[in-house]
C-alpha cells in the first residue's frame, strides 16, 4: 500500500484560499494517451509525485475550456479531437468540496516537448505498464481503470 504524504503548507494554503472563496471546486485532468500507447505525466515543482496533467477550472471557463488550457500550460499539448469524458471523482485527498472530471484525450498533437518552468519540473511519456516511481495513487488508479474500461471510482 502506498504511503499517503500531506500536501506541502502552500498547496494547503492555497486549497484554503479556493475554500473560502469558491466553496467548491472543480478540476480536471488528462489521462493524454499516444498511438503507441504511453501516458503523458508530468511532475510539478510544488508537490510531490507524477500526475495526470490538469488543474482547476476558472470562473467563467468550462471543463472543456480548462482542459484545453491545462494541457496546453503543462504539456504543450493541443487536443485535435473531443476528449472522452472517463468520470468524475471526489478528491478528498485536496480538500472535502473537491471534484476532479477525468478525461481520456488520444486525439492530440504536440508541438515540441514541455521545457520545465517555475510550474513543471518535467513531462514525459511512460507505457503504462512501467509508470515511474512517484506516481501516485490516484494517477495509478485512474489509468488502470481506462485501461481496463472500468468506471472511475467515486473517491480519487
Amino acid at each position: 500500500m502506498t504511503e499517503r504524504r500531506k500536501p506541502s503548507l502552500f498547496v494547503r494554503a492555497l486549497h484554503l484560499w479556493f475554500l473560502l472563496s469558491r466553496g467548491l471546486t472543480l478540476g480536471v485532468r488528462g489521462a493524454v494517451i499516444d498511438a503507441e500507447g504511453r501516458v503523458l505525466l508530468i511532475r510539478h515543482t510544488y508537490v510531490k509525485g507524477w500526475h495526470l496533467p490538469g488543474g482547476g477550472v476558472e470562473r467563467g471557463e468550462t471543463a472543456l475550456d480548462a482542459l484545453t488550457r491545462e494541457l496546453a500550460e503543462e504539456a504543450n499539448v493541443e487536443m485535435t479531437g473531443p476528449p472522452i469524458l472517463h468520470g468524475i471523482a471526489h478528491n478528498g485527498h485536496v480538500s472535502r468540496r473537491d471534484h476532479v472530471l477525468v478525461y481520456e484525450v488520444r486525439a492530440f498533437r504536440q508541438s515540441a516537448p514541455k521545457q520545465p518552468d517555475r510550474e513543471i519540473a518535467e513531462a514525459a511519456f511512460f507505457p503504462l505498464d512501467a509508470l515511474p516511481e512517484g506516481t501516485t495513487a490516484g494517477t495509478r488508479a485512474r489509468l488502470a481503470e481506462i485501461e481496463a474500461g472500468r468506471a472511475t471510482a467515486a473517491r480519487w
